[in-house]
């Protein structure tokens, strides 16, 4: 009888959970410039339209995200050079996302001899990156830029399994996030973990406006995990349905 209590509590929990990831994309406050929301007339569809400045979101010809596995990608690179240290971060709404920005040098990324210093990590829910159209729980991006202010991003993808410690690391704040930045004291970039070193490289953009192309992006191939319960609850039920109340 409690083994089926429990299964009864999960599969609840599950419901919840689902509910509040199929929100997540679509949450946008309804006088926010863009959204996820088709219905709204402001989302991706309609992204290149909305400003002028935009109009690489409709016109552009290396957007991202992409399918990895139906499009030519490099896949062997080697190990990616990273130079991370321990830095003062905040987490900050930002309305269409929750991200951990470092106000101080965390260190950086090498790419093909061009130092990127590393700017802030968020995720996306489901994942915005398919591998062979398979689209995964969760994806996080660590975003860096060089002083030419070039940009390169780390996506990891993410499916369910075990907990995912620096989620859970940072969930006391998330709980407490409203519009405020929260301060997370010293965090070094490593704490999120980099699964291997094997990974695919393209050249793509920005996944929001204004969409500009000519990012680096470095999407690994072996698939983090989190479990639905906490990490998936905690962080979604609270980011998508705390955040963006009155």
């Amino acid at each position: 009888m409690k083994f089926l209590g429990y299964t009864n509590f999960a599969f609840v929990v599950f419901l919840v959970s689902f509910h509040s990831l199929s929100a997540c994309s679509q949450s946008e406050s309804e006088d926010h410039e863009f959204n996820y929301d088709e219905g709204t007339g402001r989302g991706p569809s309609r992204w290149g339209t909305l400003k002028p400045e935009w109009r690489t979101c409709s016109d552009g010809r290396k957007q991202s995200p992409i399918d990895i596995g139906t499009v030519q990608v490099n896949s062997e690179l080697g190990e990616l050079q990273r130079n991370y240290r321990s830095a003062q971060a905040i987490l900050r709404n930002r309305t269409e996302d929750v991200a951990v920005v470092w106000s101080e040098d965390a260190g950086n990324i090498t790419i093909n001899g061009t130092t990127y210093r590393v700017d802030n990590c968020h995720w996306h829910s489901p994942s915005e990156h398919t591998i062979n159209g398979t689209r995964f729980p969760l994806e996080i991006h660590i975003v860096h830029r060089s002083p030419q202010n070039k940009t390169a991003v780390v996506g990891i993808l993410y499916r369910y399994g075990m907990p995912d410690f620096f989620i859970l690391s940072i969930s006391p704040f998330i709980l407490s996030l409203r519009t405020e930045d929260q301060n997370l004291g010293f965090i070094n970039p490593e704490r999120i973990g980099f699964p291997g070193s094997s990974y695919y490289r393209y050249n793509g953009s920005l996944t929001t406006p204004p969409c500009s192309e000519n990012v680096i992006w470095t999407v690994f191939r072996q698939v983090f995990s989190l479990t639905l319960l906490p990490d998936m609850y905690i962080f979604y039920f609270y980011i998508c349905g705390t955040l963006n109340e009155e």
